[in-house]
């Protein structure tokens, strides 16, 4: 969550040291001194014309607020890690101001998730789950005496034979009650029923949480059912419920009870008791690792017991692949499973399983997950061991994903990264020329304080800056191409020469009055050619380089 955070509040942050050209570890002697500086330069009420006027107050106000942060030893410690954006969190007035960076970076990922809390709250957090049984069994299990009989030439007949349709909702009460109202339709083979349910959950502590459910439905009659969660030990917790349902056989009461327990980092234990209209214990085992999930169970139940068996192998690419199967056993039969999944968009997980049985046969099993929506697709194929169901079923989702991927989604991706690039370059060029006017504002509010600074600086023989260019500097191409990625920044570091010094702290240039960055992205040099004692200076700093000028390092000798 930090990280997602911290790249968020990289974007439209500005630098307040760089506008006020101190060190991050500059004394409250040195903001003090800088921002004096600038007040004389950008304060609105020397300058008469409207316009200038206007645009002095904007620069003042941003050297203002970049003073006022860093002079208080809290904001300065909230902004050095946030930023400015971070500044803008709610509830940091309630926090008390005597902390370190790391437990202000605590501080502050609280706020940000009471923030998202409130955001939830809001929210109904809808859930949903269609799935449309098909009976294909005619592909596969057809006869040759039946083929001659069938009108209409004789095609396999396909049909829906089974669905499933059910969503929930949210909705929170208090911070501590929340209500869960949820509804389903099934229909099979021409007959159906559905039911509804109010649900009321609270979070008694941080340990556990209980609920009570009321529901109806056209079948099975009214329901009261009570469940609550537990926190035994840090490594254990416990889930009980209990249910009484109105049936028209009489009422049909219904228990039950489960613990887990972590084994170690990556492995939990299960530990089950059913009692009602379907008794069992079942114990399982599941581990689940970075690469793997593996998983092992045993039931032993009325009517159904059985021992199951599955892993799941993780693919480690950027669409998290995986692949999965499993092997079940029991009264009912023995089931083998082997499918795959894979992430195809950042919402959107498409998976498909071939389940192969006997007495069941073969089943080709479709889902679509995108985010809080399930589409399940069960493909009945055959009710017998049949090859060419088993080859069929687990060849053509793969043929049909290859080609859907090739000549569908590879294409929409393309494009959508595409339109991406565009708008960011939009928003792009629409910031820099915003930071373009602003930088044009400074230099026409420090024309005079230039010309009085350059009168002081030729009195004395002292620092004249010639000529300086900032921006990215591209070798062996023309100067108009050179030119479009740099600015002439001369007049902005004259203004800051002072006493026949100029110094540049670490941080980078852009922030300083009367810059803007010409090239977002790419690095970035600062070159100058000045003057000093009548002799001719040429130096050429990176961007965050710290710089202190005159040196006789960048002296140019003359020519013999």
């Amino acid at each position: 969550m930090a990280a997602s955070l911290d790249d968020d509040l990289e974007l439209n942050n500005q630098d307040y040291y760089s506008l006020l050209n101190v060190r991050k570890e500059a004394t409250l002697e040195e903001l003090k001194a800088s921002y004096r500086r600038l007040c004389m330069l950008y304060h609105p009420d020397k300058h008469r014309d409207p316009e200038l006027k206007r645009q002095a107050e904007q620069l003042f106000n941003q050297v203002h607020r970049a003073y006022e942060v860093l002079c208080d030893a809290h904001s300065r410690a909230i902004y050095d890690i946030f930023g400015s954006k971070g500044l803008e969190v709610e509830g940091w007035e309630v926090v008390e101001r005597k902390r370190t960076p790391a437990e202000i970076r605590e501080e502050y990922e609280r706020l940000q998730r009471e923030r998202e809390e409130r955001r939830l709250q809001q929210r109904t957090n809808p859930k949903g789950t269609i799935s449309v049984g098909v009976d294909a069994t005619d592909l596969f299990d057809r006869y040759d005496e039946d083929f001659e009989e069938l009108p209409g030439g004789g095609f396999p007949h396909i049909e829906i034979n089974k669905m499933h349709i059910s969503q929930s909702i949210e909705a929170p009460l208090t911070n501590s009650d929340t209500a869960v109202l949820s509804g389903s339709l099934n229909t099979h083979n021409g007959n159906g029923g559905g039911n509804i349910n109010m649900t009321v959950r609270r979070v008694t502590s941080a340990k556990g949480w209980g609920e009570v459910e009321f529901g109806a439905g056209d079948i099975l009659g009214p329901l009261i059912g009570l469940k609550m969660f537990r926190n035994v030990t840090s490594r254990c917790f416990l889930t009980a419920q209990c249910g009484l349902q109105f049936s028209p056989r009489g009422l049909r009461p219904s228990c039950s009870l489960m613990t887990a327990r972590h084994l170690d980092q990556n492995t939990m234990g299960y530990l089950q008791w059913r009692w009602g209209p379907h008794s069992a214990m079942t114990t399982s085992l599941v581990r689940d690792t970075k690469s793997s999930h593996f998983t092992l169970a045993l039931q032993l139940g009325v009517p159904h017991s059985y021992l199951m068996m599955s892993y799941q192998y993780k693919f480690q690419d950027e669409d998290q692949t995986k692949v999965k199967g499993s092997i079940k056993t029991g009264w009912f039969g023995t089931v083998v499973e082997y499918g795959a999944e894979r992430k195809i968009s950042r919402h959107s997980v498409l998976s498909a399983t071939v389940s192969v049985g006997v007495p069941q046969g073969v089943t080709l099993k479709i889902k679509l997950a995108r985010a809080s929506q399930t589409y399940l697709f069960p493909i009945h194929l055959t009710d017998q061991l049949l090859p060419s169901a088993v080859f069929y079923a687990t060849v053509g989702p793969l043929l049909v994903y290859l080609a859907i991927h090739r000549l569908v989604i590879i294409p929409y991706t393309h494009a959508q990264k595409e339109q991406d690039l565009e708008l960011q370059r939009k928003s792009s060029a629409t910031d820099i020329a915003k930071k373009k006017q602003e930088a044009e504002s400074a230099v026409l509010l420090m024309q005079e304080s230039v010309r009085r600074v350059i009168e002081a600086e030729e009195s004395k023989m002292g620092l004249i800056i010639l000529n300086a260019w900032y921006g990215k500097f591209v070798s062996d191409t023309s100067q108009k191409q050179e030119k479009a990625k740099v600015i002439d920044v001369t007049l902005p570091l004259q203004c800051l020469v002072k006493d026949s010094k100029l110094i540049l702290t670490e941080a980078s240039k852009v922030g300083l009055p009367g810059f803007y960055d010409p090239c977002v992205g790419e690095e970035k040099s600062l070159k100058l050619l000045y003057q000093f004692r009548g002799v001719m200076h040429q130096v050429i700093s990176a961007d965050a380089e710290p710089l202190r000028i005159p040196k006789q390092s960048h002296r140019i000798e003359a020519e013999s």
